[in-house]
């Protein structure tokens, strides 16, 4: 039998886990973690790796509190799986190039373009842009899987383990679809 997960435990784990990803991601993100993620090259991967364990350390501490005050029973399997989850996937999406890609394939360049700067000016130096927008569902989405994660056992830990890799894998496929059509000569 699938033991389903408890309700209650993922609610308190996305309950405590979304600040923590709104305080990483944006006040407790440096500046030059924050202009460099996105960069092709050694010095992008290893600021978005920065960034990235500012975000783990941060969802981990929530985690870790909310269990502690909660009398929560976690799974340390479980957590460990969720916590990896929240790195690969805000690290895929924070590499820019990656979510470009990603929003090619789904057809949303144009609403991920909304509110940039156009060329040669800095006109809009600000966080609404579309992209931003999408970048923040997508955390949004993974603080919600990662929290279901966090709180599984067993069969159904591995169930979601399972679809939780393939979601990721299918996003990639879809990013490099759509760095392929966004290569292409107009």
């Amino acid at each position: 039998m699938v033991v389903p997960v408890d309700v209650a435990v993922f609610a308190a784990l996305a309950a405590a886990s979304f600040p923590a990803h709104l305080l990483a991601d944006h006040p407790f993100q440096s500046t030059s973690c924050a202009e460099a993620k996105g960069e092709h090259g050694r010095a992008g991967r290893a600021a978005c790796a920065r960034h990235v364990a500012t975000v783990v350390a941060f969802q981990a501490a929530a985690v870790g509190l909310i269990a502690l005050v909660g009398g929560l029973s976690l799974n340390p399997l479980a957590v460990a799986v969720g916590l990896a989850l929240t790195g690969w996937s805000h690290y895929w999406i924070d590499r820019r190039f990656t979510a470009a890609g990603l929003w090619e394939a789904i057809g949303r360049t144009a609403f991920a373009r909304l509110g940039a700067p156009r060329p040669d000016h800095d006109d809009n130096p600000s966080l609404g842009s579309g992209f931003y927008r999408m970048d923040q569902d997508w955390h949004t989405l993974w603080v919600a899987l990662t929290a279901l994660v966090m709180a599984s056992t067993g069969l159904m830990l591995n169930i979601l383990l399972c679809l939780t890799v393939m979601v990721m894998v299918a996003a990639i496929l879809a990013s490099r679809h759509g760095r392929r059509l966004l290569a292409q000569p107009s």
